[in-house]
């Protein structure tokens, strides 16, 4: 425990400080039945009826979410999931270039590549929608891949 200058057990102001606000933004040590951890798996749940062949994956782990976050791909990322004190959010990494007809997407708008969805508590998503919307996610991805990959082949057949 740090100690002030005084000597007495009680930790310095500035550390409380700093321990509050990364508390705020950690993802929860939630129990089970936490809300948050309910919807995320739920969501998970659909990303893979979706697209059974995503894989997903923790990245940017950091002492404030050491779990990290995780991010399902395929060819790229599809999008990343991420709970708050407030909400849960899954960010399309190339959300902008996604038709939206159900409009999901309801965060992250002003961006120029990303889109989000930020479900609070009780909140509901349209589960048909949103498996639409991680379909052609990946669908973008592996369109993406073909066209890189297509000079390659062309320069081959010079």
């Amino acid at each position: 425990m740090t100690t002030g200058t005084s000597g007495s057990s009680k930790p310095r102001k500035s550390a409380t400080k700093s321990v509050r606000k990364t508390a705020k933004k950690a993802e929860p040590a939630a129990s089970p039945a936490d809300w948050r951890v309910e919807t995320l798996a739920r969501m998970r749940a659909l990303i893979v009826e979706a697209v059974p062949d995503a894989v997903e994956e923790r990245k940017w782990m950091k002492p404030s979410n050491p779990l990290g976050v995780p991010v399902w791909s395929r060819d790229g990322i599809i999008c990343t999931g991420e709970t708050y004190r407030q909400y849960v959010k899954l960010t399309f990494a190339k959300g902008a270039s996604l038709p939206d007809p159900a409009q999901l997407f309801n965060a992250s708008l002003e961006g120029g590549t990303r889109r989000a969805i930020d479900i609070h508590e009780g909140g509901k998503i349209d589960a048909r929608a949103f498996k639409a919307l991680v379909k052609a996610a990946a669908a973008l991805n592996g369109s993406s891949v073909k066209k890189k990959a297509k000079p390659a082949a062309e320069k081959r057949s010079r």
